[in-house]
């Protein structure tokens, strides 16, 4: 009886085993394929955030050299960065955000062609081509929407390639990983990932995919630190001494900068309705043109500060003695923003909106001529505040701006304006521009493959 119930003890013993190796070995299959996307995302990350450095030292350049130059190059950067996306790639244009919104909403075995027109490789490298022409001649775009869906796409085609026999990886697992590990690597900001793949991109509880977004954020910021080194977005302001009336300022700001954010779509929305109607090339190029000698009017002109992502500007009214901007300085960066969002071309919109707040919150400083630490607070609730006002993620946006400062005790004046800038938003739209731009791009893929589909069968 003793040696019946040792044998079966025995067998049983190697069957558990057998199972709990057979499920790690699984976990760690299905692992791999986060690891290897992920340190791919900080490469990529890197040597596009370098790249684009280059090319916007190189505007600024330009104008300090011959500042009439930009009058010449600036049309046919426009134009070029257009013509790149319109031929080789059309749903590489604008942000990227909106487009991975949409493959997360197709990401179902049954619209596979359908995610594949929003994240492949050639969307890789048009992306990185176009916004790099069009910052060069003066853009007022970032490269942080696109690091998105550069890093999508890069999780997508790892996800492609694994062969018939490896452990099945949920695409949109996959996918939302991919967005969170390029904002962590784009920015720096790890918790900002995680926080913006909540927030933003899953409508799921986050413990179906809590390991993989977590890994993914963590190996994509560690890649991209090991190539450039650990740093922070705009670096250390100082926010100390702070008046304890200073709430009533982020307030403020917060109202203002969140409509101001939110109203800056609506725009960008109207402007790209109107310009789906132009029934010939002359007519798209014409408008380029003119957005572009507009922008290159307020560089020449007013400030040179209008062009590019706008770091320049944020660093300026941070840590120099020029605390306080115009009010045409925040309004014509909205107006560049603006133009350049709706040209067609790939650039993003993260960066600008944090310089427009940044610039709304110096200029209400300089309104009431307040110390260097408050006008520092009221400066990045603006930028806080701007960012909900184009996303409506509150959170992301003030973990962001906490994460690129690292002002850990001002965290509630940050959240707060959020917060005040999210419900004020809902004033002139009750949808975030990615939102509205995610339902289209929804519906011109599918128009698309119905053209497909009919052609064919005609034929």
């Amino acid at each position: 009886m003793g040696n019946l119930f040792f044998t079966i003890r025995k067998v049983l013993k190697k069957y558990f085993d057998s199972i709990r190796n057979e499920k790690f070995k699984n976990n760690i299959l299905q692992a791999i394929p986060f690891w290897v996307a992920s340190l791919i995302t900080g490469v990529f990350a890197v040597l596009y955030a370098k790249a684009f450095f280059y090319a916007e030292k190189g505007a600024f350049a330009i104008f300090h050299y011959k500042g009439w130059l930009l009058f010449i190059i600036a049309p046919f950067c426009y134009v070029t960065a257009w013509w790149l996306v319109t031929k080789f790639a059309p749903y590489a244009k604008g942000s990227g955000i909106p487009q991975i919104m949409a493959a997360i909403d197709l990401a179902t075995p049954k619209e596979r062609n359908r995610i594949n027109k929003l994240l492949n490789l050639r969307i890789i490298f048009i992306k990185i081509l176009s916004s790099l022409v069009f910052v060069l001649g003066g853009g007022v775009i970032g490269r942080e929407g696109p690091t998105i869906q550069i890093a999508g796409s890069v999780f997508r085609k790892i996800n492609l390639s694994l062969p018939d026999w490896w452990p099945k990886i949920s695409k949109k697992n996959m996918i939302v990983a991919g967005a969170a590990a390029g904002l962590s690597a784009a920015f720096n900001t790890p918790l900002g990932g995680v926080v913006f793949a909540v927030e933003e991109l899953s409508k799921m509880h986050i413990n179906y995919f809590k390991t993989a977004l977590f890994t993914s954020v963590i190996i994509g910021g560690l890649m991209a630190q090991a190539l450039a080194g650990p740093y922070l977005y705009l670096g250390y302001p100082n926010v100390t001494h702070l008046s304890p009336y200073i709430f009533g300022g982020v307030i403020l700001v917060a109202v203002i900068a969140g409509l101001a954010g939110s109203g800056m779509c609506k725009i960008i929305l109207a402007l790209m309705n109107w310009k789906s109607k132009f029934n010939s090339i002359f007519k798209q190029i014409l408008f380029l043109i003119i957005a572009s000698l507009i922008t290159v009017l307020s560089i020449y002109f007013i400030d040179e500060r209008i062009m590019g992502s706008g770091k320049e500007l944020m660093m300026d009214v941070l840590f120099t003695n020029e605390k306080y901007t115009h009010w045409y300085v925040p309004f014509l960066r909205i107006i560049g923003s603006i133009l350049s969002f709706s040209a067609g071309a790939a650039g993003g919109v993260f960066a600008p909106a944090l310089s427009s707040g940044a610039g709304i919150g110096s200029w209400v400083a300089g309104l009431f001529s307040l110390s260097a630490s408050n006008a520092n607070i009221l400066i990045l609730a603006g930028m806080v505040a701007f960012l909900t006002g184009v996303t409506r993620t509150p959170f992301t946006s003030a973990i962001l701006v906490l994460e690129m400062t690292d002002r850990h005790n001002v965290i509630l004046h940050l959240m707060l304006a959020g917060m005040v800038a999210s419900i004020v938003s809902v004033i002139f739209d009750k949808h975030s521009l990615y939102d509205r731009l995610k339902h289209k791009y929804l519906h011109d893929v599918k128009q698309e493959e119905e053209v497909e589909e009919n052609r064919i069968l005609e034929t």
